[in-house]
């Protein structure tokens, strides 16, 4: 670990204290987890302290960890299952920093937003809240991004079928653009595996 890195590492310890949940350090990195109730003063804390000076907020992400409790043994296999994933920078200090928060209500998933403190988090936001279904309270102006305002569901979302639950086309009676149930019938796909014996020269 580099010496800039246990810097920050030693800094995060001693002005965040029992506020960090988890502080991860793989492959060069620092992930910050903490709760959604210290989410928003956390960032704060992050943007304006004198030891961290996070001036730029680079990415930030929703994440859908519902599959983890279905594989190999995992420090997310049983928590809970959006989480959203910040990346921060510091210009001043060169260093970076990934912020983790989980929303506690899987039915409803919901943290602090953090346009009042980086602007940049504006259409993040709606992209995870488009995507996941992330809500992020607080945020002005949270609507769909990407996906259209008539689009049912949130198509990240590892339980969203791949044809979706709707479709759309144009109807020539009416004169617009209707929504209907998808007609694709679901199918599995089973790839074919070749038996022969002499397959590719083989005997």
């Amino acid at each position: 670990m580099s010496q800039k890195l246990a810097n920050l590492e030693v800094a995060l310890q001693n002005v965040l204290g029992d506020k960090i949940k988890r502080l991860d350090n793989l492959k060069g990195e620092l992930t910050l987890t903490v709760s959604a109730a210290d989410y928003l003063d956390v960032a704060r804390t992050l943007r304006d302290h004198v030891d961290f000076a996070f001036e730029q907020l680079m990415d930030l992400c929703g994440i859908d960890y519902s599959t983890y409790r279905d594989g190999a043994p995992s420090i997310y296999s049983d928590g809970p299952r959006y989480g959203v994933v910040n990346h921060l920078l510091s210009v001043s200090k060169n260093w970076r920093l990934r912020l983790k928060v989980f929303a506690i209500d899987d039915d409803f998933p919901v943290v602090a937003s953090l346009t009042d403190l980086w602007s940049g988090a504006n259409w993040f936001e709606r992209e995870a809240f488009d995507l996941y279904g992330i809500v992020f309270d607080g945020h002005v102006d949270l609507r769909r991004i990407l996906t259209d305002y008539g689009f049912i569901g949130h198509p990240f979302r590892k339980d969203f079928p791949t044809t979706g639950y709707v479709e759309m086309r144009y109807d020539e009676e009416q004169k617009r653009v209707i929504y209907q149930p998808v007609t694709i019938e679901p199918r599995e796909i089973t790839p074919r595996i070749i038996r022969e014996d002499n397959y590719g020269g083989l005997h």
